[in-house]
């Protein structure tokens, strides 16, 4: 019996193998010839929004199609007018797989009418597309959204809407789309603790184009079609410095340095992490409902990791309907900001070796798209774990029911030196116990000589930075970053989860930021980083509530929580760095307690960092617990 099981998994393996290599391998040229032969295509039609501004759409069907199709919308602020890329290969795989497929512009974007907004009026403009689509004749009235980073972004308000065609979903690297959820205020990736994520001056430097040619508005449909032919209305932005203009003070000023549009920038970079207008534009906030089933796809050296998960995790709790409650899925793959597709059996990320890192992403979301929008019965949420991800460390995919995985627990370790943790070559050290005695370790920060960013969770930053994991001995050589290491570890630490720093600080500065970041080390000192995070001292009672400092006084900072699944395995240590400075990734605190946004000379800081019975600072792990322990202790000696 057993030996005919094992032909018959042998021959099925053999079948799927062959299936797999028939399936053709298609080139950029051969995609636009075959979709040329199978599809139905009309370019640039209008599509009317409620106050009468006109959004360029192009539709996609399958000429072969014999009734009402389920359809996909792609809609995006980038060019599609040719076709390239992932665009490309989603069109022609959506038409040969029996879908009709509309791309469109928001308002302000190319030929679309109408003045840009970041995330394009997903309440208003999205909904009335999806109106639009639903009511077409071709339609069988059930639309999914589709897309990755601003073609995600703009699905989570359009999904409080909860629009009757809107069957389901699939958000990729969704972050900037967030307002606040649970501890994170980062309003669309502005803000991390409270500081500049600087990426949005290059990337608004190419995006924020409000002064257009367009063509005229009563130009008929044919000569439309024609025309774009000649005149994609793409904006070709001089090239610019960003690791020099990033560095520009004040921030305020950046665009004007880079002679970049205006628009955007200027009126965002003035706003507080809680200031009011956050609310009023495309970004999702808490409190609000979520009305769509959803097949999350999310990134560990993504910058947005954090805030999505909080939400993947919040509408599982709260979404008023039983069934999209029901039906959250996530994805987290190894990989940086939207690097989704064709992902390797041997990946690598900045320096890191991720194996086994192979997901099958294409197939999934089709599994997924079939069963809610052709109500076809593959199984898929009968059969698919609710969370799929990998496990750095350990070079595997793993599945839970929930996120964190069930089984989990808190694992505390506490920050302790004899007052010299500067620099990897001082004596900072992690342990099971708080330390007998108090001291405190002291570092300069001079905004004129910042920690430099090395990797990191990070996109769109014009160049000025490379993301992943990246070996951080350079920096851990300074003397104003701040190092604290484990032992190394007598077998597996297991972390899966959520990671809060508890640090408790001073400062001679009015206002200063403090850094952290999580690092594991390998026995030949190969330290790669897992995820970092900042806290701008002002907002430690809240974003709502800042409040200066006193000279001297000690503090203590509840800092934006980490995330990431990293097996630091037996013989490797876990690392703390804390500092008061990650640029470019964040923006300098120039220390003085003003603005910032609008200085442009600072003032050394002298900082501190307590530890000890009276200042317990800590990291708060969340760990697997081991098997057949319980309690997740392994690792460490106390």
């Amino acid at each position: 019996m057993r030996r005919g099981l094992t032909a018959i998994l042998g021959l099925a393996i053999l079948v799927a193998t062959q299936a797999a290599m028939a399936q053709p391998k298609w080139s950029a040229e051969a995609r636009r010839a075959d979709l040329a032969r199978i599809a139905t295509v009309e370019k640039k039609l209008w599509v009317t929004m409620r106050d009468g501004v006109r959004l360029s759409t192009d539709v996609y069907r399958p000429k072969d199609a014999t009734g009402p199709l389920p359809t996909i919308f792609w809609r995006t602020p980038y060019d599609y007018n040719t076709l390239r890329g992932t665009r490309l290969r989603f069109v022609h795989e959506a038409l040969r797989r029996g879908y009709a497929l509309v791309m469109q512009n928001e308002r302000g974007k190319f030929f679309s009418e109408g003045s840009w907004e970041i995330l394009g009026r997903p309440r208003t403009d999205g909904y009335d597309a999806l109106s639009w689509i639903a009511a077409q004749p071709w339609s069988n009235g059930k639309v999914g959204t589709v897309g990755c980073s601003s073609s995600a972004e703009w699905q989570l308000a359009l999904a409080a809407m909860n629009h009757p065609a809107h069957a389901a979903m699939v958000p990729m690297s969704a972050g900037a789309g967030i307002g606040h959820v649970g501890p994170y205020w980062e309003q669309g990736n502005w803000y991390r603790g409270g500081v500049f994520q600087t990426l949005f001056a290059p990337w608004l430097y190419g995006n924020q184009n409000t002064q257009r040619p367009m063509l005229p508005a009563d130009l008929d449909h044919a000569d439309r079609v024609r025309l774009a032919k000649y005149f994609d209305l793409v904006p070709h932005m001089p090239k610019k410095n960003w690791k020099r203009l990033l560095a520009h003070l004040p921030l305020a000023g950046i665009m004007e340095a880079a002679e970049g549009p205006k628009g955007i920038y200027a009126e965002f970079i003035r706003r507080t992490p809680a200031d009011p207008a956050w609310s009023k534009g495309g970004l999702w906030q808490e409190g609000e409902d979520f009305g769509v089933p959803a097949l999350w796809f999310d990134a560990w050296y993504d910058l947005s990791i954090g805030p999505n998960l909080a939400l993947y995790n919040h509408v599982r709790r709260t979404a008023s309907d039983a069934q999209v409650r029901d039906n959250q899925f996530v994805v987290i793959t190894p990989t940086l900001h939207c690097r989704y597709w064709d992902i390797p059996e041997d990946l690598t990320v900045g320096a890191r070796l991720m194996p086994n890192a192979h997901f099958d992403t294409e197939g999934a979301i089709f599994a997924w798209l079939d069963y809610w929008l052709k109500g076809k019965h593959n199984g898929f949420v009968r059969k698919t774990p609710k969370v799929r991800y990998y496990a750095m460390g350990a070079g595997e995919w793993r599945q839970a029911e929930t996120w964190p995985p069930a089984g989990v627990v808190t694992r505390v370790l506490y920050l302790d030196s004899g007052g010299a943790a500067n620099s990897l070559y001082g004596d900072g050290a992690l342990g099971t116990a708080p330390p007998p005695a108090s001291a405190v370790d002291r570092f300069t920060y001079d905004p004129m000589n910042p920690v430099p960013s090395l990797g990191g969770n990070i996109c769109c930053i014009g160049g000025a930075l490379d993301g992943g994991a990246m070996d951080q001995r350079p920096v851990e050589a300074r003397s104003d970053v701040l190092v604290y290491s484990t032992p190394p570890l007598e077998s597996d630490l297991d972390v899966a989860g959520p990671i809060t720093v508890v640090l408790y600080v001073s400062s001679d500065a009015k206002d200063t930021d403090f850094t952290a970041k999580l690092v594991d080390v390998a026995p030949d000192g190969t330290a790669y980083n897992l995820d970092e995070t900042i806290l701008r001292t002002r907002y430690r009672n809240g974003y709502d509530r800042p409040v200066m400092m006193e000279s001297g006084k000690v503090y203590e900072l509840r800092m934006t929580p980490l995330v990431t699944a990293n097996v630091f395995r037996a013989g490797h240590r876990l690392r703390l760095e804390v500092s008061s400075s990650n640029f470019p990734r964040f923006a300098r605190n120039l220390n003085t307690g003003g603005a910032n946004y609008d200085e442009a000379q600072g003032v050394v800081a002298h900082n501190a960092v307590h530890h000890g019975p009276d200042a317990p600072s800590r990291i708060e792990l969340t760990v697997r617990a081991n098997e057949g322990s319980g309690d997740g202790r392994a690792g460490v000696a106390g």
